[in-house]
Parts: structure tokens; sequence; C-alpha cells
């Protein structure tokens, strides 16, 4: 059997091109004992993996030339010679950006049947939706009447970050690009406001526009760029979650944007953290019984922007990084 791959033909040097990558098939061996292999039929394309594949290693490590570019999975057991996974069962795994999968069990787990499409396991059920709960539960905790502001906001990660926001009582703003985005966010998500990002030239005279009594929690995927200039705009005791830097990514360190109005942290007593999701893992069992009760109660809706095949993919995360994306990104190999 053949293996369909996109793989990292050149490490990628600032904003990434189509022509860093390469479509490759390889001889897929069947599964031995204790293990299952798995027909892959969603794959993510997520702009957090830019800083594995420059040659770099951050949190985790890079993805070596040749490799296959990973990500989240979705997919069905073709062949399994494991007890705990029978043929046909929907599983989650990490797989990257292949036709198939070969797993001893480790790594992947089994989607249960109802009425969630599978697709949401590696999106609002997926890291996305986690990074969201986590890092607005854990470190922003919002309370009812504070206000939250979140970019990247039509995004997987902000969508739900900021309707998990409203179940919790806060009245939240979002920041978007383009019209269709922010109407999306207010009509449709509940978001009490929402900022157009191509619209405005001046971001903190927009947030203190939308945010007049301050920001209490704001959950950032930009970067400092954005940071900075909200930053005199927290409330006393705010709190920052550094989630993504999604406008740093493609920079090098000497062109990157650094903090100047850090004097708002003495005098506001302000708190910024990052978060790297993975920390939660223990807990990622009620994170997902919880998500999926707020979307079976239509309290937590997602949005879906999927392209077709593993030759959409290259092109499906350049375009990632120039607002293309409408929702979560995934990529369906077969239906």
């Amino acid at each position: 059997m053949q293996n369909r791959r996109v793989v990292l033909a050149a490490h990628v040097d600032g904003f990434p091109k189509v022509s860093d990558f390469a479509v490759d098939s390889v001889d897929q061996a069947d599964p031995a004992d204790g293990e299952v292999l798995i027909r892959n039929h969603f794959v993510s394309v997520d702009p957090g993996m830019r800083g594995r594949l420059s040659g770099q290693a951050s949190y985790t490590a890079p993805v070596p030339l040749g490799d296959v570019v990973g990500s989240a999975t979705v997919g069905r057991v073709i062949a399994s010679r494991n007890p705990a996974f029978a043929e046909g069962q929907w599983v989650a795994g990490a797989f990257g950006w292949q036709d198939l999968g070969l797993s001893n069990g480790r790594g992947i787990r089994r989607i249960p049947e109802g009425p969630i499409p599978p697709s949401a396991h590696i999106g609002v059920l997926g890291i996305p939706g986690l990074t969201a709960y986590f890092g607005l539960l854990d470190i922003g905790r919002p309370q009812p009447g504070e206000t939250v502001l979140v970019s990247t906001a039509a995004g997987a990660v902000g969508s739900a970050a900021g309707q998990i926001a409203k179940i919790q009582g806060a009245r939240v703003v979002g920041i978007a690009g383009g019209p269709a985005k922010c109407r999306w966010l207010t009509e449709e998500l509940g978001f009490d406001a929402a900022i157009d990002r191509h619209a405005e030239s001046d971001m903190a005279a927009a947030v203190a526009r939308e945010c007049p009594d301050g920001v209490d929690v704001f959950f950032d995927n930009v970067g400092n760029s954005l940071v900075d200039p909200v930053l005199p705009l927290m409330r006393l005791h705010g709190r920052i979650i550094v989630s993504g830097q999604t406008a740093d990514y493609n920079l090098r360190p000497d062109e990157q944007v650094g903090l100047k109005n850090t004097r708002s942290f003495i005098t506001a007593r302000l708190k910024m953290q990052g978060l790297v999701v993975f920390d939660y893992a223990k807990d990622f069992p009620k994170a997902w019984a919880e998500l999926s009760a707020w979307i079976l109660d239509g309290r937590l809706r997602f949005r879906e922007d999927i392209v077709e095949g593993l030759e959409a993919l290259p092109g499906a995360f350049v375009g990632l990084f120039q607002g293309e994306n409408f929702g979560r990104k995934l990529a369906r190999l077969t239906t």
C-alpha cells in the first residue's frame, strides 16, 4: 500500500512558500501485533507549526528536511492488530500531512459516536478548543461583567475563547480581519462587539472605543505589536494570555516588535502568562466533556474552513499568514 505525504522540502525562511513543501509517496507496512493502521480523513493546518519549520527548536523539536509536516489528524481504523481498536472506528491522532498513520495505540483516542462531526475533534474539541478552554478558565479567569478582548477572534482558538468568556458571563470584544468575520462574531457567536483590524489605523483607539471601561482579560494570538498598545488600556489586576504570536512567526528576532508600555504592569498590577496546552493533558477529559456539552446545547459554535486533498495543504498553510482562513483550517483527504 502506498502512503502519500506532504514533506518539508526546504527550511522556511521568512514567510512560507508553497515551494518549501513537496508531495511524495512511500510504501506503507501492514500493522504488526499491537498496531493499528489509520486512513486519515481530515488533517489540520496550524499557524503554530511555523516555528518548527525553520530548523530551530522551540518547545517541540524542529521538523527535519524530508519529514512529514506535523498536524492533528482524524480518520478511521482500516486494519487492526490491537484489541483496543476495531476496524471502522474513528480516531483522533497526530500523524501529520499524510494519507495513512500507523500506531501502537499510544497517542490516539477513540472518537465517540454522536451528533458532533469527527472533524470537530481536531478543532473545537482538539488543540484549538483546549487552548481556548484552559487559557480562559485557568489563566484569564473572567468574572461576570468583566470585559474580555480576543485577537484573531474568527479563528479556531479565538472564536472558542470568546464564546467561553460569554458562557462565564463576561462582555466580549473580538478583533478580526474583515466585515464578514466581524459580522459572524457578533451576529452568530454572540460577541458584544467586533473590531475590523483592516478598517482601523489606530488599534489602541479602536480598543478604547469598544472597551470604554478598559480590558480585564486579553486573550492574544497576534504578538507584541498588538499587546503593547493594549497594555495602557488594561484594568487593575488585568490578565493577558499569550496563546500565539502569528505576527512574529515569520520575522527575524531583530524585526519583531518589543514592549514599551511595561509600566502598566506596575500601575495596573497586570499578569501576562504564556500557554502551552499540553501542560494540562491530565485535565483533557474534563475539558472534552464540558466543551461537548456546550456544543450540544448551542452555546459553543464552530466553523470549519476546508480545502480538498493533500496537494492543497501547502497553499492553505501559506494562506494562514495572509488572513485567508475563516474558522478552523482543515484539509479533507478522503470522504
